[in-house]
């Protein structure tokens, strides 16, 4: 069903810009140098993924999402998710100021919250274009997200370095974990999850995590039969249960509402003209010179 769709609709792309920017700053080299002498890596990699898969995917408009770094809600449930995440380097913290107006400018919406995380946003985003009869494909290297997976909904993955990316759909995710997408948030809660500071239940890896759910169906049947499992993971579930329930928590998408985007098509004057004030002359010169997002 979902490629039949994809043949007949322009797809929403959503956005996870912090990862975007993220994965370009360090991607690219920090001498990378704007007209005033600051750091323009980021925002140059950023334009480049995005302008590569507009064209690639023909989406019908494109939104970035933009919100908070560690949710309150999250913190609260347990205070050390985020903790050992590094600071961001400086001359990365000045591209995020300047990366909205700077998407603005080829015409990509920006969605932003302090309550949320961009992850929410994403996930929103995807349910309201749902909603609406549409498909999203979600931009991330969060593989949180791949609980998004559905028919109307893909995870374009997004490798490390420079190297491209992946198209996640439900079968995709039931390949890769052994586990269908709405399953996604119990095997993170069960598995852990280091990049979020999430230790998981102890001693259970991920192909255990997917035997459990496989078996009970949920994480709840996971915790409500632990009894019946080995000693060493029965211990794990009954001494971690209410802890585990917490990271659950954490890991799922909390939704807000959004409206839907309209369409929207990518502004290739207006991004040349914004590369020209950041320094990234080649970057307008290749936007100056292209009649359409195929020709770059």
């Amino acid at each position: 069903m979902t490629s039949t769709l994809r043949r007949v609709q322009r797809p929403l792309l959503a956005v996870d810009a912090p990862f975007v920017l993220y994965r370009s700053f360090f991607a690219l080299p920090d001498s990378i140098k704007g007209v005033d002498g600051h750091s323009v890596n980021a925002l140059l990699g950023a334009a480049n993924v995005l302008l590569r898969i507009a064209a690639d995917r023909g989406p019908r408009a494109i939104v970035v999402c933009f919100g908070a770094d560690a949710a309150d809600y999250r913190v609260s449930l347990f205070p050390s998710y985020h903790a050992d995440r590094p600071p961001v380097p400086d001359a990365l913290a000045w591209q995020f100021e300047q990366a909205p107006d700077f998407f603005a400018a080829f015409g990509w919406s920006c969605e932003t919250s302090a309550d949320v995380e961009a992850d929410d946003l994403l996930g929103s985003l995807a349910a309201t274009e749902s909603a609406g009869g549409g498909t999203t494909l979600i931009l991330t290297g969060d593989r949180d997200m791949y609980q998004c997976a559905g028919d109307r909904v893909s995870v374009l993955f997004l490798k490390s370095g420079l190297s491209g990316f992946e198209e996640v759909d439900p079968d995709e995710v039931q390949r890769r974990y052994g586990i269908p997408p709405a399953l996604v948030p119990d095997f993170i809660a069960l598995r852990g999850d280091p990049s979020d500071g999430l230790p998981g239940a102890p001693g259970i890896g991920p192909k255990t995590a997917a035997e459990l759910l496989v078996k009970h169906g949920s994480l709840d049947a996971v915790v409500a039969n632990a009894g019946g499992e080995r000693p060493r993971i029965a211990a794990a579930l009954a001494d971690n249960a209410e802890q585990l329930q917490a990271f659950r928590e954490i890991a799922t998408l909390r939704t807000v509402q959004l409206e839907r985007p309209g369409d929207r098509e990518t502004d290739l004057d207006g991004g040349a003209a914004a590369a020209r004030r950041f320094g990234l002359n080649r970057l307008a010169e290749r936007l100056e010179n292209a009649e359409q997002l195929s020709d770059l």
